[in-house]
């Protein structure tokens, strides 16, 4: 493990004499491509650096109580801690040196659809955009809604939208599922406690050089932007549908007036649910894939649980309960979001030989 780290800082090293190279930055394609790259870097060459700085503080401590009795009751109360932090910081560059998803820096397209329940499904369908959204504007990112169907009690039958930012993927990807939820529908009268199912989907954006779309196999359509119930929200044609002809593969974007905008935006939307389209085929296999972390919207096929009656959300992949659920629903998420990417890298670690 020590080689290959000692071979991670002096590629670090390398990025960081470029990019103090006032030529690079007349190249910006290899301007962020360094940029990106140090980046990735940073958190492992900080880490190894640390543990180096407290290897030397121990071996310093460990002379002291060689050759000084005076200081051999201080140096022994230090020397515990000092092993505690090597500890430490070594477990934590083994998970750094895990492989990492190549799509965890990207941007994401989100998916929110009501599966089963009718209208309480809806409705829990906007509580998770609304949830999402918090989340993303506390952590800096900008949200964009792309396309939705909004119905008459201020739910959603389906709503896509954008979210940009730095590892967003890399924190939403846990996200994508069968999120069930229990309580009682504003639209119960007799106070019963019912079990709606809701989808997510989420897809790394891709780039351009990732999917190349041939304008000859694309079917584009306009039409006029709307509001929940069908009602028209403007007169002009700026909403867009686009068809990608060999798959059947169709996504619309209204939420822009301007249509150059929305054609913009569905093509990204396309390529993200191309691309992973193409992984799906690779590996059908897998449990990554977009059928199956989506599944059919039945309530059996659940990834979390948010039972209202007893302020509790249950993560059925990890086995966790937060009794927390009201600041949940409101955006604090980070602390699930976080158990779920340590229990994916303890996954990986687990299948990877570190010392290689």
């Amino acid at each position: 493990m020590w080689d290959k780290l000692k071979l991670v800082e002096e590629r670090y090293d390398l990025l960081e004499k470029q990019l103090s190279d006032p030529s690079l930055v007349s190249d910006q394609t290899r301007f962020r491509e360094t940029v990106k790259a140090h980046s990735e870097l940073t958190d492992i060459v900080e880490n190894v650096r640390r543990h180096r700085k407290l290897q030397a503080e121990l071996q310093d401590i460990q002379v002291l109580l060689e050759h000084d009795a005076d200081m051999a009751e201080l140096a022994k109360d230090e020397i515990p801690k000092l092993k505690q932090q090597l500890t430490e910081t070594e477990e934590q560059l083994k998970l750094l040196l895990t492989p990492r998803d190549p799509h965890d820096g990207k941007n994401v397209f989100m998916e929110v659809r009501a599966g089963t329940g009718g209208d309480e499904a809806a409705l829990f369908a906007a509580d998770l955009f609304r949830m999402y959204s918090r989340f993303s504007e506390s952590q800096g990112w900008k949200v964009s809604v792309l396309d939705s169907n909004a119905t008459n009690l201020q739910g959603f039958k389906e709503i896509i939208f954008q979210i940009e930012g730095k590892d967003v993927y890399r924190t939403f990807k846990f996200e994508a599922g069968v999120h069930r939820v229990q309580r009682v529908p504003q639209t119960e009268a007799s106070g019963r406690i019912h079990t709606s199912a809701v989808t997510v989907a989420v897809m790394p954006e891709a780039d351009d050089v990732e999917v190349n779309i041939n304008p000859n196999e694309i079917r584009i359509d306009t039409f006029c932007s709307s509001g929940a119930g069908g009602q028209s929200v403007n007169t002009t044609y700026s909403a867009i549908r686009i068809t990608h002809l060999p798959t059947g593969i169709s996504v619309q974007c209204q939420d822009e007036r301007s249509q150059l905008k929305n054609k913009n935006k569905a093509m990204k939307v396309l390529q993200a649910r191309l691309q992973q389209a193409k992984e799906e085929e690779q590996m059908k296999a897998q449990a990554a894939d977009r059928k199956n972390q989506v599944g059919s919207g039945d309530r059996s096929e659940k990834i979390r649980t948010y039972n209202f009656p007893q302020n509790r959300v249950t993560d059925h992949r990890i086995g966790v309960s937060l009794y927390n659920l009201d600041v949940f629903m409101n955006g604090d998420i980070g602390d699930l979001m976080q158990k779920l990417l340590e229990a994916d890298q303890a996954e990986k670690l687990s299948q990877t030989d570190i010392n290689k």
